[in-house]
């Protein structure tokens, strides 16, 4: 075999290569007088078809298998002797492509195209300094969890006529009372569908309705009719409503206030525990854990904010240019559907572009650096890490777990797509182990308080 590096430029490499005309014949033969061997055809005892006939059948189909063989040896044997590693697999072209004329005394040539992946030098990762900010769950946090967690466990009273008499004269529902109403929606005196319903429940004061909805029921009574006007949000789930301004004719059936839950051992019971400390403890731990996470996500974004400023190699471009097509195509569908962001929102195709660019770039740099980390540490994700993944995300979608978990088996390009965040989390882990990390105890309010510059 001759090989020719007829391209070195950056990352990129070319090669010529040519596979001797006698070397595909002699690999040609070698299969067809095996084939023979087994062959069975008319007219012939089972293995006895000779030579000439089984090469006049089979000679151009055994060609081309043999062909296809020598290309992909040939491509790896110069990869394995060049210690080369291709960031994508290779383009191949053929320069002689006719099975019926190559290997018959005509040389098998092709060219191979690739872009390698850069050498990477690990960093010092004791130099990281990193500082993991941690907060405490306090008593009140919890005694305001248990309380909210007694609301949603209320009961609804009837507001009694002193409960009314005293909010003065032709006093009526106030907020924090509940209205049990039917309603009638209509956009330019016409009902639209979805916009009429029976015995719904209404919060004075609070969400879940069209905003103006509930506080223009401020001071209905039972069996009184009202007609209110109100405004959908541009950006209502229901496009042909977004918007647009709407009346509902409304009758007030019945005034209620909430009664919350006794914070007690019961209201434990009803939550699947035993005793009020249990569900303290539950709810402790519930929240330490959000705050745990979150701590996490801030000193993995220090992480690789620092990480990324120590990936200065090169980049294959044909991976910055498939990581660019994605993220433009998921800007150009939010920029269809009136979603893009204010600040992308002024400028024009061009600076987009670029920025947009850079960061498809940073990312793929990024990347590059965490699978090396993973590659020289040998870190992996085990089959029973992947199993839980697979196990975790079919728990997403109740009642439909058996069919996700096939889902997963018949497609495992989809099983591969929860790899990538194991292996990430691991080399995280890992850095993290190594690197000089403070902790630094700080409120809740300080922990969720969104970081000047984040990781893109």
């Amino acid at each position: 075999m001759q090989v020719t590096e007829t391209l070195s430029d950056g990352l990129k490499r070319a090669y010529a290569i040519t596979v001797p005309a006698a070397d595909i014949e002699t690999r040609r033969t070698a299969r067809l007088t095996g084939l023979g061997k087994t062959l069975k055809l008319p007219g012939f005892r089972p293995g006895k078809v000779p030579m000439p006939v089984v090469r006049q059948r089979y000679g151009n189909a055994v060609l081309a298998e043999v062909l296809e063989e020598s290309v992909n040896e040939a491509t790896r044997q110069v990869m394995e002797e060049r210690g080369l590693r291709p960031a994508f697999q290779p383009k191949v072209e053929l320069v002689s492509a006719d099975p019926a004329t190559t290997g018959m005394g005509k040389d098998l040539e092709f060219k191979i195209e690739m872009e390698l992946l850069p050498d990477i030098a690990m960093p010092d990762f004791a130099a990281l300094a990193l500082t993991r900010m941690k907060a405490v769950t306090s008593d009140e946090t919890i005694d305001k969890a248990l309380a909210d967690i007694a609301l949603r466990a209320r009961d609804l009273a009837d507001l009694t006529e002193e409960d009314l008499a005293a909010r003065g004269e032709n006093a009526g529902a106030a907020e924090g009372d509940v209205l049990t109403v039917d309603f009638l929606g209509k956009i330019d005196g016409v009902p639209f569908e979805g916009g009429e319903a029976t015995d719904i429940n209404v919060d004075i004061g609070g969400t879940g309705f069209i905003p103006g909805f509930a506080e223009q029921l401020v001071g209905a009574k039972a069996d009184e009719a009202r007609t209110i006007t109100v405004t959908f949000p541009a950006e209502y789930g229901a496009p042909n409503l977004a918007g647009k301004e709407a009346t509902f004719d409304v009758t007030v059936k019945q005034l209620r206030k909430p009664v919350a839950a006794a914070i007690d051992d019961e209201l434990a019971k009803k939550m699947g525990l035993e005793t009020l400390e249990e569900l303290r403890t539950a709810i402790s731990e519930r929240v330490q854990s959000e705050y745990d996470q979150l701590g996490r996500l801030r000193v993995k974004r220090q992480l690789l904010d620092a990480l990324s400023g120590l990936a200065m190699f090169p980049t294959p471009d044909s991976m910055v240019d498939q990581e660019f097509d994605q993220i433009w195509t998921r800007l150009s569908a939010d920029k269809e559907a009136g979603k893009l962001d204010d600040e992308d929102k002024e400028k024009d195709e061009d600076t987009l572009r670029s920025e947009y660019r850079a960061i498809a770039e940073r990312r793929v740099r990024l990347g590059l650096l965490l699978a090396e980390i993973g590659r020289v540490n040998g870190l992996t994700v085990t089959p029973d890490e992947l199993n839980r993944a697979m196990r975790a995300e079919a728990s997403r979608y109740p009642g439909q777990e058996v069919q996700m978990m096939e889902f997963f088996r018949k497609y495992p390009q989809m099983t591969e797509s929860l790899r990538g965040p194991i292996f990430e989390e691991k080399v995280v882990d890992f850095v993290l182990e190594l690197a000089n990390v403070t902790d630094q105890i700080v409120t809740p309010e300080e922990l969720a308080k969104e970081p000047e510059t984040a990781s893109v």
